[in-house]
């Protein structure tokens, strides 16, 4: 076996190799990634609200629930007011 064919055997594995570094890196990017529990604060509350039962639901076959929102997505989940510093609130628009 010649110098030349055993650098093209090589080859095979090397680059494999180096493709699954690359793509493991690119994908996985663990040096960029937003560290939640160090870099931001939590102010912990007091639990508001009350245990009152509201309603039971038995033998349905409904397949789906009357009123539900699931489809809008931003009626579901909306943005908590924050004064920033100035101690105007911001907007949706203002935090994109």
């Amino acid at each position: 076996m010649n110098d030349e064919s055993a650098l093209v055997l090589l080859a095979g594995p090397i680059g494999a190799t180096a493709l699954y570094w690359a793509l493991y890196r690119y994908y996985r990017n663990t040096d960029k990634s937003h560290a939640f529990e160090r870099e931001t604060s939590v102010e912990a509350k007091p639990v508001t609200g009350s245990d009152r039962k509201v309603g039971t639901v038995t033998g349905t076959r409904a397949r789906r629930i009357s009123g539900e929102n699931a489809g809008a997505y931003r009626a579901r989940v909306q943005r908590i007011r924050d004064p920033g510093p100035t101690g105007a609130a911001r907007s949706d628009e203002d935090v994109r």
